[in-house]
């Protein structure tokens, strides 16, 4: 599934509010430098000992035939082991001048990576014995490279996952089963849900929720939705009230659907085509962080990135509201293109950046541009 792809103005100094990758292909063609959206600034990131640095990846799809269930697909291995390496070697590596690195600007060591989802590619396919080993095929393939505290496996660094559609869109299944397994094993929790599923963690003082697939469990509505948040809004709500309250203290929130498309009004009736995102858990997503001091929503799910603002309604681009940062898939079988992002967070402004490839990660590179936001730390 991938959203419309927005072009940039033809002329250079005009800045649209959010790039898509074909967008800075072509602002590179003219000269791509660091990328100031409104409210952002320009300007290397401080120096601070307070500054977060993390990985965002999304979509590894990591898949197993159905005609051989028991053996994992050679691209989707080869493209996601490849990840790991680069992973692993970025930090301490150089940052390239147009991804606004500057002299002697090297990637900080991570806290850790937030994978968005879509662990796997087979978690839809139902509980029949083939589908079932398709599952199993590509869960330990996950586990053997991502590990869960970092070392532990071939990546370096803590993972922090959550469940996409394509791992269990019910909220079942043995990925999802696992996730909760493995949050009993975090180090770095401060607190997980009542069902196991939903956790968060701080980092240098910024508060990091991971909420699964989507955001959900609104009141004002008692229907089925089409993917079982499992709690997750309450989860949310409860957390912030009891943890941040009116500390300002930074927020990052992380769920695998992105929801812009869904931020349609709340009503008693169905919307038309069961939506992935019930409207009236969107608006409830939407209340429940206006009042804090939320400096970025993760997800992918599209399988293209997109960097912009979401006001709580479908409009795009939009002026204010919460930054958002829709990752690219990181490691799916059928794309030799993929991507990560990489965050710094330091005492007054967050900076993001793209690490990309066009061969299934044999090579990579820094996308020519950066995204530099003036953040307050409370």
């Amino acid at each position: 599934m991938q959203n419309r792809i927005e072009e940039p103005s033809s002329n250079p100094a005009v800045v649209p509010s959010h790039w898509s990758r074909r967008g800075l292909l072509k602002a590179a063609v003219a000269g791509a430098g660091t990328l100031a959206l409104p409210g952002l600034t320009r300007g290397d990131a401080p120096a601070s000992p307070t500054t977060v640095s993390f990985f965002l990846v999304g979509d590894t799809h990591y898949y197993a035939p159905k005609e051989a269930p028991d053996k994992l697909d050679e691209a989707s291995q080869q493209t996601n082991s490849r990840l790991i390496d680069w992973l692993n070697k970025l930090p301490g590596t150089a940052i390239s001048a147009d991804a606004a690195g500057g002299p002697g600007a090297t990637v900080p060591t991570p806290m850790g990576v937030i994978h968005a989802g879509d662990l796997i590619d087979s978690g839809d396919k139902g509980a029949a014995a083939t589908a079932r080993k398709m599952q199993d095929t590509e869960w330990a393939a996950f586990l053997a490279d991502w590990g869960l505290n970092g070392g532990d496996a071939k990546l370096k660094w803590p993972v922090f996952e959550i469940h996409g559609n394509h791992d269990g869109p019910r909220g079942d299944g043995p990925v999802v089963a696992d996730i909760i397994n493995r949050n009993k094993k975090r180090k770095a929790i401060k607190t997980a849900s009542d069902n196991g599923l939903h956790y968060a963690w701080n980092w240098g003082g910024v508060h990091f929720l991971n909420l699964g697939i989507v955001v959900g469990g609104s009141k004002e509505v008692s229907r089925a939705r089409r993917y079982d948040p499992k709690g997750s809004l309450g989860f949310l709500e409860d957390y912030l009230a009891k943890n941040v309250g009116e500390s300002g203290a930074p927020v990052v929130v992380t769920h695998h659907v992105d929801m812009a498309r869904y931020s349609q009004p709340c009503g008693q009736e169905l919307p038309k085509g069961n939506p992935e995102w019930d409207p009236c858990d969107v608006k409830g997503y939407h209340q429940a962080l206006a009042k804090y001091n939320v400096i970025g929503a993760l997800f992918g799910h599209t399988h293209v990135r997109k960097i912009a603002r979401w006001d709580g309604t479908p409009k795009e681009p939009a002026v204010g509201g919460v930054n958002y940062f829709n990752t690219d898939n990181a490691g799916h079988y059928h794309s030799a293109t993929q991507a990560i992002l990489h965050f710094e967070i330091g005492a007054k402004e967050m900076v993001v950046r793209e690490f990309a490839t066009k061969d299934s990660w044999e090579t990579g590179a820094w996308t020519p541009q950066a995204w530099k936001f003036a953040i307050k730390r409370g």
